[in-house]
């Protein structure tokens, strides 16, 4: 009898990546997909992925409290609970999946060494937790780790990463770039994602809201807010002229997959310190969007930034 690999995820981004996971071959035969209760952008995406057909052998699993006993796949290493699941459960074949841009400071601290503790880079680092964080990274060593991600790695990390006994797996959404495209593309030309770094006074609100009404003064704009972004900052940005604004919801990755050759999608860089590895806590203006390539289309955005 086949065992059946079970993958814990917390967002909308965990859950896609875990599905690609699955058809790469990464957890075996035969996966469930187990969301996080209680999570609405979870529910939709659910919802998105299983109108696609999903990959043979996976199930979405129905959305619990708890994560399963044993659990072969994560999205948030640095959570407390993942990391107590990985100390009472024998050491096994762990897969980490993309959980945005904090998935580069997982790899950072892999290849720093075993006695780094795996804690979020603005953590409250009480002794307690930073024990903690510490033998989750001694666990990880002593297990066979795969880290599947999308994001642009350098080659000196990567071959750090290795060198500390982790495989890391790139990958480019194979399985969403086979499906058809999204019914629900925006019509504007620009479509601009949202951020949660003025939310968390990374950048000024009011500099955001000036950069966008000139964007629009321009040509409409779509606007997809960030899953984090504060409702406040939404309903001014859905007073602008020229701003269609779109419930959040699932992944960009998935309702962006049917863009045309014409359109472009903008996305704020995400300012990193290089003292900590994360994003800077200096406030910013929004001079240098990004523009980039979606799966199965022409322009899209990096995975959202669960360190900001």
């Amino acid at each position: 009898m086949v065992e059946q690999a079970s993958a814990w995820v917390e967002s909308p981004l965990q859950m896609l990546c875990a599905v690609e996971a699955h058809h790469a071959g990464l957890l075996g035969p035969e996966t469930a997909v187990v969301p996080r209760a209680g999570l609405r952008p979870l529910k939709a995406t659910r919802r998105e992925l299983r109108s696609l057909g999903l990959p043979d052998g996976l199930v979405l699993a129905e959305p619990r409290e708890r994560m399963p006993r044993r659990v072969q796949a994560v999205g948030d290493a640095f959570s407390g609970k993942v990391q107590l699941r990985w100390l009472t459960s024998r050491p096994g074949r762990i897969v980490i999946v993309d959980d945005g841009l904090a998935t580069l400071r997982l790899l950072e601290l892999l290849a720093a060494g075993p006695f780094r503790p795996l804690l979020r880079a603005r953590a409250n680092r009480t002794r307690l937790r930073a024990a903690l964080g510490v033998a989750a990274a001694l666990r990880l060593r002593l297990s066979q780790v795969s880290v599947f991600t999308a994001l642009n790695v350098d080659d000196k990390l990567a071959e750090a990463v290795r060198e500390a006994g982790v495989d890391l797996v790139r990958h480019d959404f194979a399985w969403l770039r086979a499906q058809p495209p999204s019914a629900e593309s925006p019509a504007e030309r620009t479509v601009v994602l949202g951020t949660s770094l003025v939310r968390n006074g990374l950048v000024h609100r009011d500099h955001y809201l000036r950069w966008l009404t000139d964007l629009a003064a321009r040509e409409p704009l779509a606007y997809y807010p960030h899953r984090r972004e504060d409702p406040v900052d939404v309903a001014l940005i859905r007073e602008r002229p020229g701003i269609t604004v779109h419930d959040a919801g699932v992944p960009a990755e998935l309702t962006l997959r049917g863009l045309d050759p014409g359109q472009r999608v903008l996305s704020l860089p995400r300012p990193r310190s290089p003292r900590c590895g994360c994003c800077s806590a200096r406030a910013a203006s929004p001079s240098s969007p990004w523009t980039f390539p979606m799966p199965g289309g022409p322009a899209g955005r990096p995975p959202p930034c669960d360190r900001i």
